[in-house]
């Protein structure tokens, strides 16, 4: 089997060269490289801190080089980005470690005329590493910020504008970190107790959710994907927040409810299991290819209420006009709330993430349509953009006012001002969430 370092080297440089999306890498390298325990926690804790940490670590390379780092080789600038991130954030890795190996790396890849610049930098490095100094804090608040928390400089400048210094900072340390798990329980097959119990038994530390009523929080980073519990269905992955969602919907036995934006599928299940998999679901989605996962999904999990279908979310079907009890219409969105899972969302244009709330308008105005008089629409997103949220919503109902917000509390956890409701990493410990409840006026 390769050296760890050469896999994850290998891997972000794949990243680097060919824009590669990290999950799908890191779940390819460890498959191909038989990655387990130890090994395999290592080599995704490199990777995905690597990345995540990009803009700092680009800052302090640009600091000790002595050189230009956009005139640096892309494999040679790859070897000191892993460097400097095992010498400032692994402290389980020995500083000479850290350097000898990216050194070996160098070797390895044809890069020997560069082992003594890398040897150099990341020495000095280590020599200051507790004196770096970055931009000033109070005199340059967005340099500070992009380039303490490794963000990018529209980006802070967007939360700090609408959060303000201390909301800004506790929202990007939170999502610097790797949140706990959660799973699901699929209420079909087992009760909580019962899969408290059997991870009990495996000597899994888990709790109760904070708000939903059938989360489970792992404690510990174990492999889930191996567990007898989620490859029968009887629990599944899904982030308290999205849980929270499907609970604000309000399902009830009997009803009609169409997820208009539903892959992979998890709020069209947990809708499902409220409604004791009796009465009707209709998930749409864009791509059909997708479909599959919902299809896949259901069937694991024991549901047969769902029928999916492929269906532009801009636009709706009209013999299905009224007809729905409950609508979520969870909308494509900058995925900003969920950057401590996918870290490369953060590096993310500003100007794809501008059209979105004209985007997520339409779906919602269209999906609208669906709901009965007296029903419910629900709005949510992943993000924490006041533009992609509150003003999508708000633009709604001054624009629609057969419509009106309903506000609502989850299990007496957490509950929504005027039917709006924002999950914050730093505060509910769950993804960063958007729901916004509506009913349709008799």
């Amino acid at each position: 089997m390769q050296n760890v370092r050469d896999v994850a080297f290998l891997s972000l440089l794949k990243c680097e060269k060919n824009k590669s999306y990290p999950n799908i890498e890191i779940d390819s390298a460890i498959e191909k490289h038989g990655l387990s325990g130890n090994d395999r926690a290592f080599y995704t804790a490199l990777v995905y801190g690597t990345i995540e940490r990009k803009i700092t670590l680009d800052y302090i390379i640009n600091k000790f080089s002595g050189r230009p780092i956009e005139k640096l080789d892309i494999e040679v600038f790859v070897i000191l980005r892993m460097g400097v991130y095992q010498i400032m954030y692994m402290g389980g890795v020995p500083d000479h470690a850290a350097c000898n190996e990216s050194v070996e790396l160098c070797k390895k890849n044809n890069k020997r005329s560069a082992t003594g610049f890398v040897n150099g930098v990341l020495r000095e490095v280590i020599r200051q590493k507790d004196s770096i100094e970055f931009p000033d804090r109070d005199n340059n608040p967005i340099a500070y910020l992009s380039v303490a928390y490794s963000y990018p400089s529209w980006l802070c400048s967007m939360w700090l504008k609408d959060y303000g210094i201390l909301k800004c900072e506790g929202i990007l340390s939170a999502l610097n970190n790797s949140p706990d798990m959660t799973l699901r329980v699929n209420t079909l097959k087992a009760s909580k107790d019962e899969i408290l119990s059997f991870l009990a038994e495996k000597e899994i530390k888990c709790e109760n959710g904070l708000y939903a009523k059938n989360a489970v929080r792992l404690l510990q980073s174990c492999p889930v994907s191996s567990l007898d519990i989620l490859k029968d269905g009887r629990v599944f992955v899904q982030d308290e927040a999205s849980q929270i969602c499907a609970e604000v919907v309000g399902a009830v036995e009997g009803d009609t409810v169409i997820d208009t934006c539903s892959c992979p599928g998890g709020k069209s299940f947990s809708v499902a299991l409220n409604m004791n998999n009796v009465g009707k679901i209709y998930s749409f989605d864009l791509h059909a290819n997708k479909l599959s996962l919902v299809t896949k999904g259901a069937k694991r999990l024991g549901i047969d209420i769902i029928e999916t279908r492929e269906q532009d979310g801009s636009n709706y079907i009209n013999e299905l006009k009224g007809k729905a009890d409950r609508v979520l219409v969870d909308a494509p969105c900058s995925g900003l709330g969920v950057i401590a899972k996918k870290p490369d969302l953060r590096y993310k244009e500003e100007t794809a993430i501008e059209r979105l709330p004209e985007i997520q308008y339409k779906i919602l105005s269209a999906s609208s349509n669906y709901v009965k008089e007296g029903g419910t629409l629900v709005y949510s997103t992943c993000t924490i953009n006041i533009r992609e949220n509150e003003g999508v919503v708000e633009r709604f109902l001054d624009e629609h006012d057969d419509f009106e917000y309903v506000d609502f509390s989850v299990n007496g956890g957490v509950a929504s001002k005027k039917g709006m409701l924002t999950l914050y990493p730093d505060i509910h410990k769950t993804d960063g969430f958007f729901i916004a409840k509506m009913k349709r006026k008799n």
